[in-house]
């Protein structure tokens, strides 16, 4: 079904067609006319089937813009979850002039606060934050028609229940209510008895990965070592077009400035660059004049690009259909792909259930040596001369020149100064890449070790091994928005505590 055959706002369609969409997903087809018909719905799906689409052109096509109230609300179980739901809403209600607001624990709430007054018509947040609002009087319910809950498995997992139970208890009865979940355990279904009316059900087989010819490989590295790692590992894997994936915005920003120091040709897309400036960016990228493409999830999502031979997952994503969603960019058409996931010690478990989902294990890739490395450069330097001199038809200008250094120096030492110059060691323009929160921990149900094996790409022996995370800390994020007015002081004195070089490249830090 293509989305002009949907009765949504003229708006929304040209900001759909400006998105580069045409046809709906499963999903989409499916819950779009249910929603819009008003009736409550249960989805199940997984994250990257297209459900926040799903379920947010719905809610923009209804939003009243003339209005100042809030008149819908998504709850989301995660921070990263509700930036990108945010981003992609904002995205295609852009046209239409829909205010939407993000709120979640970790940020500043005296700027939520500020920002709630500005009147958004919907509010995504994390159901420990909303409900502080909510006992705050700064997020008023008493208009919404629509109420979204996102990854309820997630929110159940997370220890969220109470809370979605407390927030759902103060929107007014007649509503519309909206439950997306990929699994749909006994405690799901009771909030969907207690606070559903009657819902239809659409129920969306999970993607399977069907790309075999992607190599898949893991690295385990602290926060502090994946950009100098993975710029090493550019050296030695030579990628054609890469796109590397970072969770939030800052992140895509923080990277792309950070490669281009180092002399990378690359650029950043995510959701507060203008429509332009994106089209013009992934414009370069599928015309062969960019070789990276730093990325987040909701800025790729449904991007046609061919050609890609790499994927780095510089985060892991927290959800393990995503990884299939980014990985799935390469290995298309016949060829092979590869794709590198930067796995810090406590997020383990991540990398274990997306093995779960993908049924196949990431191999571990050992950390370039500097042979490696400086052999892969010089590959570099090598094909470079070659094009040049197939390419460039006015070498000749430099005879004279040739001549002269010839007559004074051997082509030997010629050609050892010219590859000590074209040959610069990366780090020695440091890059400092804040750090961002950490992904909560997840259990482990089985054990796996890496120690021993030996990755595919280079035959050192892998960095595999378990990492048992704690215990899900109920209501985290509510908890750490009593943190946040402390939290920009906490990373200035880690800045100065860090000293910082003034020769090193900065990266800002602010959020």
């Amino acid at each position: 079904m293509k989305f002009k055959e949907l009765d949504l706002d003229p708006r929304l369609l040209s900001a759909i067609n400006e998105a580069g969409f045409e046809e709906t997903t499963p999903i989409q087809a499916q819950t779009i006319p249910l929603v819009m018909s008003g009736a409550d719905v249960i989805g199940q799906a997984q994250t990257g089937t297209g459900k926040t689409a799903a379920f947010g052109l719905p809610i923009l096509n209804a939003v009243d813009t003339q209005s100042s109230n809030i008149q819908a609300l998504i709850i989301s179980p995660t921070r990263e979850l509700a930036i990108q739901t945010q981003e992609e809403l904002y995205r295609l209600g852009s046209d239409k002039k829909v205010k939407v607001q993000s709120v979640y624990g970790g940020s500043d709430i005296r700027r939520q606060i500020r920002a709630l007054k500005n009147h958004p018509q919907i509010v995504v947040g994390t159901p420990g934050r909303m409900l502080d609002h909510i006992n705050r009087h700064t997020l008023k319910l008493g208009n919404v028609n629509t109420v979204v809950l996102d990854e309820a498995d997630e929110m159940l997992d997370m220890g969220f229940v109470e809370d979605i139970e407390s927030i759902l208890s103060n929107v007014p009865n007649k509503h519309q209510t909206l439950l997306f979940s990929a699994t749909m355990p006994k405690p799901i279904m009771k909030i969907a008895d207690k606070f559903m009316t009657e819902p239809k059900i659409v129920k969306i087989k999970s993607k399977e990965l069907t790309a075999d010819k992607i190599d898949q490989y893991f690295v385990k590295a602290k926060e502090f070592e994946k950009f100098d790692l993975m710029t090493r590992l550019f050296d030695v894997q030579a990628p054609e077009l890469a796109l590397i994936f970072g969770r939030t915005k800052r992140r895509v920003d923080e990277l792309t400035r950070g490669l281009q120091a180092r002399g990378y040709n690359a650029e950043g897309i995510h959701g507060d660059l203008s429509q332009d400036k994106r089209t013009s960016v992934l414009r370069k990228f599928k015309a062969g004049k960019l070789d990276f493409l730093v990325a987040t999830d909701v800025a790729a999502r449904g991007l046609d690009i061919s050609g890609v031979s790499h994927v780095y997952n510089y985060d892991i994503p927290q959800d393990p259909d995503s990884y299939v969603h980014r990985i799935g960019r390469t290995g298309r058409a016949g060829h092979s792909g590869v794709s590198v996931t930067f796995v810090t010690p406590n997020e383990m478990g991540y990398l274990r259930t997306i093995e779960n989902l993908t049924k196949k294990r990431m191999e571990p890739l050992a950390q370039p040596t500097d042979k490696e490395v400086l052999k892969g450069q010089l590959e570099s330097v090598k094909e470079d001369i070659k094009d040049t001199l197939e390419h460039d038809k006015h070498l000749d200008r430099f005879d004279s020149a040739v001549q002269e250094l010839l007559a004074t120096y051997s082509p030997e030492d010629i050609a050892r100064i010219f590859l000590s110059e074209s040959i610069k060691d990366a780090e020695s323009v440091p890059v400092k890449i804040a750090p961002e929160r950490p992904l909560p921990s997840r259990k482990v149900s089985h054990s796996r070790s890496g120690h021993g094996r030996r990755g595919k790409f280079n035959g050192h022996r892998g960095n595999g091994g378990e990492h048992r995370g704690g215990n899900r800390r109920r209501n985290s994020d509510r908890r750490d928005g009593h943190r946040d007015e402390k939290g920009g002081k906490r990373r200035e004195h880690d800045n100065k505590r860090n000293g910082r070089s003034k020769k090193s490249f900065k990266i800002r830090t602010n959020l």
